[in-house]
């Protein structure tokens, strides 16, 4: 199950945090953002992009300026994430043109929405882009 999906600059400014567990406090939220970032940023490049962090992994990849990651239970696929996380990053691609930093802060709306067209109470619903991207699309339309 994802806990968490958080994209995060490279100076560990967090740009998007979306939670699937309603558990964690804001205060235990912000708290395990910066522990994860600080832990996640410091490593060099040639290190594995997998952290054990707490009771579950973090999964992350750096696009550009931007990290990707994914907090996961102990059960599930690293690699199988480390796909999802591309996928999202295509999908966004796709829908924002090379997407970068800019589009996220101010289009975060419409990062969420395709975000959660992808995830759904911590499952993968949807990994084909075009689909993902349909609501959007629509909600584009109407507005």
């Amino acid at each position: 199950m994802i806990k968490f999906v958080l994209l995060v600059n490279k100076q560990g400014q967090t740009r998007l945090a979306k939670y699937t567990d309603s558990s964690l406090t804001t205060d235990e939220r912000r708290a395990l953002e910066a522990e994860i970032v600080r832990k996640c940023l410091t490593r060099v490049d040639k290190q594995c992009n997998i952290v054990e962090h707490r009771n579950f992994k973090v999964v992350y990849r750096r696009y550009a300026s931007l990290f990707f990651l994914m907090g996961i239970d102990a059960e599930e696929n690293e690699l199988g994430t480390l796909e999802m996380i591309h996928c999202m990053v295509e999908t966004l691609d796709k829908w924002f043109s090379n997407v970068c930093e800019l589009d996220i802060m101010f289009s975060l709306d419409t990062t969420h929405h395709i975000i959660d067209e992808m995830v759904a109470n911590g499952c993968v619903v949807e990994t084909n882009k075009a689909n993902a991207l349909m609501p959007v699309q629509l909600l584009e339309r109407l507005a």
